[in-house]
């Protein structure tokens, strides 16, 4: 008979996630987005139930920092009590988040719970009818970093066992989104000859190869508007002929980016009645919805609604509207984008004043302006760095602004 098992892979829990920039929303939202990474938690238990896996992998940052909350270590072992009562076991690493070193409510887990207990790569096997089935490789951070490429550490033993798995929480060496750790090149996975990478850190879902699959799960559920669409777990069945991959959706609250052009718009209420068509037509949805709103127009009169907090006014209407759904709908954050026409493209490009300020803006940094408020300590806790993507969008947002004003008239 063929040698097959089937097994959860999920990375970056991150729980009890404090939700940084959003506390200012109303108090029972909020509590619903707190609660997030606990429900994507249940739902990640309920799927390795449903599935009747032979086990769970669990890729690095269970907690969402090393000062894990005894709150989310408390849950995350009555999830494993769950996962016992079905005789399923749980591999798991620490990684830059939760590292071992900085935990300082160490809470004792089920014996279906095998741990990687230092930066030492060290093995586990999973046994079943008393046939070793898969060996199980790994390591935790011991410490918030691990600069060593620890891939060229792995190395298959006991070759007699059908199937050979790799935990690994890193990145390819070259990633300028995110910080590096345990840095790898793709080639030094492929040629150690594992039959599954299963990956960790990166919360982007991605599959960097699939002969052999090294996979990036991505997190259970989004923490902010960077993190949108679905979030959770690939279901993973490995035979020794092919394997299968499923990705399965574990998220409790969806981050979500919308569009809306609003030029047709020749008074402000009409832009509440296009965004609640918008939002209605997305109420089949089967979570709540977190929106990051941005309004498109080629009028002038836009920019006017914005600076007279018209806008402002007509997103809290729309929010009072759905937020007592049960799958409630969030807009909370909106940015206004003007079309350029043709005409404002020659302005922009002519050898006079504004054509020089347009291009100073495409040369200037934003950088020296904004270096001051990252040094504030209390900043640097509830403000996330900017990317060069929202630099663009600031810098883009101000040339509009000033070009409006010097051109009004």
């Amino acid at each position: 008979m063929e040698n097959q098992i089937s097994f959860i892979h999920a990375a970056d829990l991150h729980l009890d996630s404090p939700f940084k920039g959003l506390a200012n929303l109303p108090e029972h939202i909020f509590q619903d987005i707190r609660e997030s990474t606990f429900t994507a938690l249940d739902r990640l238990v309920k799927t390795a139930i449903a599935k009747k896996v032979d086990f769970v992998l669990i890729s690095g940052d269970l907690f969402d920092n090393e000062k894990q909350s005894l709150k989310a270590q408390i849950r995350l072992r009555h999830a494993f009590e769950s996962l016992k009562e079905y005789h399923i076991n749980v591999y798991l690493s620490y990684g830059n988040h939760d590292y071992i070193k900085g935990n300082i409510h160490p809470v004792t887990y089920p014996d279906n719970v095998f741990i990687f207990p230092d930066e030492k790569i060290s093995q586990f096997t999973y046994i079943t009818d008393e046939k070793q089935m898969a060996a199980i490789y790994g390591f935790s951070y011991e410490n918030r970093a691990v600069l060593a490429n620890k891939a060229l550490e792995y190395q298959i033993t006991e070759h007699h066992i059908p199937f050979h798995i790799a935990l690994l929480h890193g990145s390819i060496a070259s990633n300028t989104q995110h910080d590096v750790y345990a840095p790898f090149q793709l080639s030094d996975l492929v040629n150690r000859n594992f039959d599954y990478w299963a990956l960790g850190h990166i919360h982007q879902r991605e599959i960097l190869k699939e002969d052999p699959p090294v996979v990036y799960p991505g997190n259970i559920q989004g923490r902010n508007r960077k993190e949108i669409g679905e979030k959770g777990c690939y279901h993973v069945i490995l035979s020794e002929i092919n394997t299968e991959m499923t990705f399965i959706p574990l998220q409790a609250i969806q981050f979500q980016t919308i569009t809306i052009d609003v030029s047709a718009c020749l008074e402000v209420h009409q832009i509440e009645l296009k965004i609640e068509a918008v939002l209605k037509g997305q109420q089949s949805q089967i979570q709540p919805q977190l929106i990051q709103l941005t309004l498109v127009s080629d009028s002038p009169t836009l920019k006017q609604w914005d600076r007279e907090s018209y806008l402002e006014d007509i997103i809290e209407l729309v929010n009072e509207s759905f937020i007592h759904h049960e799958n409630w709908s969030y807009i909370f954050k909106y940015t206004i984008q003007m079309k350029n026409s043709s005409l404002d493209q020659s302005i922009y490009k002519g050898e006079h004043f504004i054509g020089e300020l347009a291009q100073h803006f495409e040369q200037a940094s934003i950088q020296p302006f904004i270096k001051e408020l990252y040094h504030q300590k209390q900043v640097r806790k509830y403000i996330d760095p900017l990317t060069k993507e929202e630099e663009q969008t600031i810098k883009q947002e101000a040339q509009q602004m000033l070009l409006a004003e010097l051109l009004k008239d």
